[in-house]
């Protein structure tokens, strides 16, 4: 039996088709050709790019990320038997100086608040012999203090943290943190403000990309920023601030290298440490760790619901939102995060609404009375005279110094009022009644300020206990307190009074 089996035209595998399975028709073969020449080129180019940043990458973090720091000290307080003293105050010191009140949560030690007195619990790291000491008070006075049962005329408290050494290249302090350091209440502003998805995207959150460049091209307003947290990270670790297609295209792809090569957690801690928050006198604040002792004079781990709100909103613009320049937009920003927050649901409406009315606490922005640059500056050209800079911060040396931080405060309020005295006396000499046609102004000479310098010594050791060694360590960094320049004028005080003591004498 015989089977025909007739193919009509136009069906089966080749109909509409050409050689090799292609179209015949030449606009679709074009566009097709086309579209594969397009895919393998990006591939191509991708794969180049991927593979160049990773290797940029891996040499990065091949070394810590953010390089150590020496920190210099204060001198410790010393309580003394019969003292007249609260303990709270005592907490408090304890506190600046990086106790905690719970035992174990800090290296440095902790204390406990008790009715009659305070116990104190020095920690691994603490600058003392880890031995405990009881100071008992009565009525506002040190009555007894004791160490495993001996009773002690004196005790010295854990010095304070006068700063870290600074980087002197880029004049940037920076205090470093582990993730575990941070605050929730830090990290949760943080995200409400700047990337509610962070723990959600890859790095990248298309779509909030999408709705800020459609405001920005369509609109022509910027309503919100479209990059995450790794992107800002990749941003200010690889790239110029510069704005175009090609840095934004760079941007998302090192945002998602990073992704893949560390976790959510190490993301957040490099970002934490390496955000700018401002400035203070001539010195960058890089990471919440730094500004949270540099707006509130506190560590990151002390930092209240406000405070931490506050630090998020600078991120936006730390110049155009210093609290201490701009308190108003400060305010309205921190405010604007505390709602943000509401949103997440990270804090109920009742927390932000008390949290809204605290007013801003900051320290003193007198820069001299907490950081003593002057002083600092002197502390770290001595030591760099006989010590190697990077040894110094690679190793994380703890420098303990003779500076008095009350008597540096102090020093620093009187040169501030001195200084404003003396410029208002100067005005006046130089302020005159000129005639000027048929008529009188009031014109005030230029000139000079007026520049300063004290040092405050221990007469009995000569130790530096304050220094103050200008106006404003902001606009110069010159120390007139060493400062090698004629004498002049000034020496003769010195004369007149050696020639009186002289003929006394006689």
């Amino acid at each position: 039996m015989t089977i025909k089996i007739k193919i009509p035209k136009g069906s089966g595998d080749q109909a509409g088709k050409g050689i090799r399975g292609l179209p015949r028709d030449p606009v679709l073969r074009a566009a097709l050709v086309a579209f594969l020449i397009l895919a393998v080129s990006f591939t191509v180019l991708f794969s180049y790019f991927y593979i160049k940043y990773d290797r940029i990458i891996e040499k990065r973090f091949r070394t810590p990320v953010f390089g150590n720091s020496a920190k210099i000290y204060a001198l410790p307080r010393t309580v003394r038997d019969g003292e007249k003293i609260e303990a709270r105050e005592i907490a408090a010191d304890l506190k600046r100086a990086g106790y905690t009140d719970k035992e174990g949560q800090s290296p440095l030690g902790s204390f406990r608040l008790m009715n009659d007195g305070i116990e104190i619990t020095p920690g691994p790291e603490s600058y003392h012999s880890p031995e405990p000491a009881r100071i008992s008070i009565q009525d506002g006075q040190v009555d007894k203090i004791t160490s495993k049962g001996a009773e002690l005329s004196a005790y010295e408290l854990e010095p304070q943290l006068v700063t870290a050494l600074f980087d002197a290249e880029q004049r940037s302090k920076r205090q470093l943190v582990k993730y575990n350091e941070i605050p929730p209440v830090m990290v949760q502003a943080v995200l409400a403000i700047e990337d509610r998805r962070f723990f959600e995207h890859s790095g990248v959150n298309f779509v909030r990309t999408v709705e800020a460049v459609w405001d920005d091209v369509v609109h022509q307003r910027r309503a919100q920023g479209g990059s995450t947290l790794t992107q800002q990270l990749a941003r200010g670790f690889f790239l110029t601030p510069e704005k175009s297609i090609k840095r934004k295209l760079t941007e998302m792809l090192i945002a998602e290298e990073l992704e893949q090569k560390f976790s959510k957690q190490q993301i957040f801690e490099f970002y934490a440490n390496w955000v700018g928050q401002g400035q203070r006198g001539s010195f960058a604040i890089s990471g919440f760790a730094e500004a949270s002792r540099s707006y509130f004079n506190k560590d990151l781990k002390d930092i209240t619901l406000p405070e931490a709100a506050l630090l998020a909103g600078i991120i936006q613009g730390p110049s155009r939102l210093s609290p201490y320049r701009h308190p108003e937009r400060a305010l309205e920003r921190r405010n604007l995060v505390l709602e943000a927050m509401v949103d997440t649901h990270a804090i109920p409406r009742e927390q932000a609404d008390k949290a809204k009315a605290t007013p801003l606490k900051l320290a003193p922005p007198n820069v001299e009375s907490s950081d003593a640059p002057y002083f600092v500056d002197m502390v770290r050209d001595t030591l760099i005279s006989k010590f190697n800079e990077n040894e110094l911060n690679d190793s994380s040396y703890r420098i303990y110094t003779t500076l008095d931080p009350d008597l540096q405060k102090a020093a620093a309020q009187a040169v501030e009022m001195g200084t404003k005295l003396v410029d208002e006396q100067v005005k006046k000499m130089r302020t005159k009644r000129v005639k000027v046609g048929k008529k009188f102004e009031t014109q005030v000479a230029s000139g000079p300020q007026a520049q300063l310098a004290l040092v405050a010594l221990d007469p009995h050791t000569g130790a530096v206990l304050a220094l103050v060694g200008g106006r404003d360590y902001g606009w110069s960094q010159l120390n007139h307190a060493v400062a090698k320049r004629p004498t002049g004028s000034i020496f003769k005080p010195f004369v007149y009074a050696a020639a009186m003591n002289t003929a006394l004498d006689g």
